[in-house]
């Protein structure tokens, strides 16, 4: 069956040119050219992802994701924000507000096939290791759990849960799969490139500033003081490393 993608943008043109190249590549398509619509779209198509433009009518693409993102039946879906050129701040909040990814306009066909071949692989992954740690626990409900501790946190490997100071905390599926990655490499200097390649994917065509965005993000819910973070430490012209 047919991936389900959403296109929200007012560019009537561009919405033309994305559905026709999505459709040529085996994807359905629905569209929407408003905030308002887009989420009707989105709760009642309930897609598989949305591309989302952020200068929209009615209702802008950033209030559109931070809205999709509260409510349970949607806070899943893959959404790749569509950025004016140059316009980082737009990229960084469209991050925080809880985008997976962003493309820059202008963009390519090729460069836009791949961002959303690549969200559909983390999802499909993401899925199929739910599947196998359930499949798990009812075959053998005695085996112990894989466990990763580091300084205050306590990270279960098979539940996907950690848990800082004796409390649990939660993570975004991304946010935990750096921070594990970022433990089982301690003390060594993590460059951003490398935690793109191996968190995100060798196919991931982001840059630099995702990796930034999440690492603020952990130290906000992992440290005691975010702002001199003792367990994410950065460094600097480099990357980050977890030192304890």
């Amino acid at each position: 069956m047919a991936r389900k993608i959403l296109v929200v943008d007012d560019e009537e043109v561009l919405v033309e040119t994305i559905a026709y190249n999505l459709e040529q590549a085996g994807y359905q398509v629905i569209t929407a050219a408003d905030g308002y619509s887009a989420l009707e779209a989105a709760r009642s198509e309930r897609p598989d992802v949305i591309l989302l433009d952020i200068m929209l009518p009615g209702l802008d693409g950033l209030e559109v994701c931070r809205q999709l993102r509260r409510e349970a039946e949607t806070a899943t879906i893959p959404i790749i924000m569509l950025t004016a050129k140059g316009d980082e701040i737009d990229k960084v909040v469209g991050l925080e507000v809880g985008a997976d990814d962003y493309v820059t306009k202008p963009f390519g066909r090729r460069e836009l096939l791949a961002r959303i071949r690549a969200l559909l692989r983390r999802v499909e992954y993401g899925s199929a290791f739910e599947e196998e740690s359930l499949r798990g626990s009812i075959e053998a409900p005695t085996r112990p759990r894989r466990e990763l501790v580091a300084g205050p946190l306590r990270i279960d490997l098979d539940g996907r849960r950690i848990f800082c100071r004796d409390q649990e905390i939660e993570l975004q599926p991304k946010q935990f799969d750096l921070l594990v990655y970022m433990v089982r490499n301690r003390g060594t200097v993590l460059t951003r490139d490398q935690l793109l390649h191996n968190v995100w994917g060798y196919d991931y065509v982001g840059d630099t500033r995702t990796v930034d965005v999440h690492v603020r993000w952990l130290r906000e819910k992992i440290e005691e003081d975010p702002a001199n973070p003792k367990l994410i430490q950065t460094v600097r012209g480099v990357g980050y490393c977890f030192r304890r």
